[in-house]
């Protein structure tokens, strides 16, 4: 496994941690299951991946239900998808 994908690994983990966190609203559930699933889809080459993730996080990032600990959280997912 290289380091990327030990990254994406990383950052999936967190990500399901989030989305089983019963204080954060659904639609941010949703949407990092969706992110989920794109980082999961090896098909695609990993620096769209990235950026089809980035996009989402950002849009999550700027929810107003959003508790500042979970935004926080987004914001560090960012930076190390950032790294790749």
């Amino acid at each position: 496994m290289t380091m990327q994908d030990q990254r994406i690994q990383s950052i999936i983990e967190s990500m399901q941690e989030i989305a089983n966190d019963s204080t954060v609203p659904r639609n941010v559930k949703e949407k990092l299951q969706l992110i989920v699933k794109v980082l999961q889809n090896e098909a695609e080459d990993i620096l769209l991946r990235k950026d089809k993730a980035l996009s989402e996080l950002d849009e999550i990032a700027e929810d107003t239900n959003l508790q500042a600990y979970t935004r926080t959280q987004i914001w560090n997912m960012v930076s190390v998808l950032e790294m790749i």
